[in-house]
């Protein structure tokens, strides 16, 4: 096995000019690496090479274009965390309200078996999901103030108190292993197929999850494809061998997720938002076109009219 040996930030900044990347201000490339990672930075480098096997920088490319990408991601992963901690907040909020509603709000109501879904191939992964939602309150039961203050003057923990302490993922789970009757109840709300709830939920968790350590997000592509939709439909998404080239795997299926899941206005929010992080690129791009970043993160040229298609929902 070859070892990866350390290198300082003047071999960084030689690999760098060796694959003809332009540095004007050694200095401040730096200052750059030093805080960013050489490593993190460079994994942005593949749009600026001449080909996937020429594997050197455009000519033109600049130092300060490449950290630009880095800065675009950066801030498009911020937006899009945002959004997505609303999306978890409200998904926490009904679940939370309609298992409530039906079960009971104490733990020893609402953590039962009998509760979920009686298929016999889920019953190992429903007793293992209350194993981890009761060590949640074992745990979380003296250190998180909401908790602590539940168990110390009731004596228990209300489920719409527990989801606060239980993640994106474990709650993702749990809407899968419920009864078909209270999934369909919760889906009703969004006004969305619960077929395509048990698709978007995981997503939404890991997309949450790749936000919150800073990966790069632009060009990320999940395993599990989006079923088409409507908005493929009227956004005119071309297609190659039957199929949509973009919003099935990519990082636009993910808006088409969120367009789902956000209330109109936050959706617009979220767009305007993502345009101007868009533009901020577009003005500092030289060597290359926005269009191939775009292009890269699964966007279509229109990608922003997504914003302005009503669902039956909005209509209402």
């Amino acid at each position: 096995m070859i070892e990866k040996r350390f290198k300082n930030l003047d071999e960084q900044i030689e690999i760098f000019k060796h694959k003809g990347l332009i540095i004007y201000d050694e200095k401040y490339a730096k200052q750059v690496l030093l805080r960013e990672n050489y490593f993190f930075l460079n994994g942005y480098r593949h749009l600026f090479y001449k080909s996937s096997t020429e594997k050197e920088f455009i000519e033109g490319t600049t130092f300060e274009e490449l950290y630009s990408l880095f800065l675009f991601d950066r801030s498009f992963r911020n937006v899009i965390f945002k959004y997505l901690l609303v999306i978890e907040n409200n998904l926490k909020s009904i679940t939370s309200y309609q298992l409530s509603k039906k079960y009971g709000y104490r733990e020893k109501d609402y953590l039962k078996a009998k509760n979920f879904t009686h298929d016999p191939e889920r019953q190992r992964q429903v007793n293992d999901l209350l194993k981890k939602m009761r060590r949640q309150i074992r745990v979380n039961g003296s250190q998180h103030s909401a908790t602590l203050h539940y168990v110390s003057n009731y004596g228990y923990i209300p489920l719409w108190i527990l989801v606060k302490v239980l993640s994106f993922g474990i709650v993702s789970e749990m809407f899968s292993i419920l009864k078909p009757e209270d999934q369909q109840e919760i889906a009703n709300i969004y006004h969305v197929k619960v077929d395509n709830l048990l698709v978007y939920l995981p997503i939404l968790a890991n997309y949450r999850n790749l936000c919150a350590h800073e990966d790069i997000l632009y060009e990320n592509r999940t395993q599990k494809q989006i079923d088409d939709t409507i908005y493929h439909q009227l956004l005119d998404i071309p297609k190659e061998n039957g199929e949509y080239i973009y919003g099935k795997s990519d990082l636009f299926a993910l808006l088409i997720m969120m367009k789902e899941m956000l209330l109109k206005e936050d959706f617009k929010n979220m767009t305007i938002e993502l345009e101007n992080v868009v533009e901020t690129l577009n003005y500092n791009l030289t060597s290359i076109k926005i269009e191939k970043v775009l292009h890269r993160m699964g966007f279509p040229k229109n990608w922003k009219d997504l914003a302005g298609i009503e669902r039956s929902v909005d209509k209402e």
